[in-house]
């Protein structure tokens, strides 16, 4: 397909959207309000501007702006500019910490590539309630940002306990164990088989010894030290995403 691109003008710089709306030659996506006031108010976009949609299954299309008014616009996709690819089946179940740490984390790990997010209620946990559209809303943004053509799914919260009864036979589970005898990360990924995984950490203040034996005990489940230092519970996640990607992702 010839590129269409040169003629084309971007608002400010290359947007990226994410939008739920099919994507293919010829499709209209109407923008939705907040996104119209991003593109329209913010960004000062007008008719005929180009902008880049992702909706997480049909890859990332050029498009641009067909149609301006009072109450929105809508956009014209024109030509596909990558395949839909998929990260690695990587999944990060955590316990909920505080607002602002919470939306770094997900950004990140997002960003590090996690498939699906899965908050968890510990014993130490402080936080008491998830919000998943904010959680969400992170999501989108990192993945707009980042070049990602998904979005992360989230899990509803739940216990440590339903998260182990219900956990999938084929996903091993790396337990970030910070009080117990464990290999290094690295050296547990290294020897890991082939196929879906997902990374536990918890609370700020760590597990309790009955939640750290009842994860050892589940089958799959592959404690690994993060090192000899206590890591706050926001680093604990990103550092062990940063390591999977590197030895077992799409980092090597």
């Amino acid at each position: 397909m010839a590129d269409e691109q040169s003629d084309l003008v971007y608002p400010g710089g290359k947007v990226r959207l994410y939008v739920e709306d099919s994507l293919g030659e010829g499709l209209r996506v109407a923008a939705d309000d907040q996104q119209a006031h991003y593109l329209l108010h913010v960004m000062r976009a007008k008719a005929g501007d180009a902008v880049r949609l992702f909706n997480g299954r049909d890859g990332e299309w050029l498009a641009t702006i067909v149609e301006v008014s009072k109450r929105g616009c809508s956009l014209s996709c024109r030509q596909e500019l990558a395949a839909q690819m998929s990260v690695p089946d990587i999944w990060l179940a955590f316990a909920p910490i505080k607002k602002t740490p919470a939306d770094y984390v997900v950004q990140k790990a997002t960003e590090l590539g996690v498939r699906r997010f899965l908050p968890v209620f510990t014993r130490r946990t402080i936080v008491s309630r998830v919000n998943l559209d904010r959680m969400r809303a992170n999501a989108v943004e990192a993945a707009e940002q980042s070049g990602r053509l998904d979005v992360p799914s989230f899990a509803e919260p739940q216990s440590l306990a339903s998260l182990l009864a219900q956990w999938p036979a084929d996903r091993t589970l790396i337990f970030c164990d910070e009080a117990g005898e464990a290999p290094s990360i690295a050296s547990a990924l290294a020897n890991l088989r082939e196929g879906p995984a997902a990374i536990l950490t918890g609370p700020e203040g760590g597990f309790d010894p009955e939640e750290r034996a009842m994860i050892r005990a589940r089958p799959g489940a592959i404690p690994a030290s993060l090192g000899a230092r206590i890591l706050r519970a926001d680093t604990a996640a990103l550092a062990s995403l940063a390591v999977w990607q590197a030895v077992r992702g799409d980092w090597r």
